[in-house]
């Protein structure tokens, strides 16, 4: 489904590629928790970060919000796991319930569950958030 995106985003965009030189494909203005999701293209989250993570720390400065880089996979497994890097993801499985809400299982290494899920499950909102947006799924649960 098309991704329409909001004159704030799409200067937030811009900003990323004056900084970084990295065209984004999507971004993603979390107001619940003040953060801002940057997707990438395949390849490019290294450059969007930049040397120690110089890249976001400007741009966090600069819009008085925590910034996240995702990098774009085409398959939804592969998206995932960049979604909740640095934790390992293991599998997923997508159920589609009686109800027609999608809710995707997603299984980490048992040492990085308490990184997938982040600090007040803000890894998992935010792996909502994007995959709502793509994927139409409605809840994320991680195992």
């Amino acid at each position: 489904m098309p991704v329409k995106l909001t004159a704030e985003e799409l200067r937030y965009i811009a900003l990323l590629s004056d900084i970084t030189g990295v065209s984004a494909k999507d971004c993603i203005i979390d107001d619940d928790t003040g953060t801002i999701v940057f997707v990438v293209p395949p390849g490019q989250a290294g450059l969007a970060v930049g040397a120690r993570g110089r890249n976001v720390k400007r741009l966090s400065k600069i819009l008085g919000r925590r910034v996240e880089i995702v990098e774009w996979a085409d398959t939804l497994e592969d998206f995932v796991k960049n979604i909740f890097l640095p934790a390992r993801v293991l599998g997923i499985r997508l159920n589609k319930m009686p109800d027609g809400r999608k809710v995707l299982y997603v299984r980490v290494a048992p040492e990085d569950r308490g990184i997938a899920i982040g600090r007040g499950g803000r890894n998992v909102a935010k792996a909502k958030l994007i995959l709502k947006r793509y994927y139409d799924i409605d809840v994320v649960s991680v195992a």
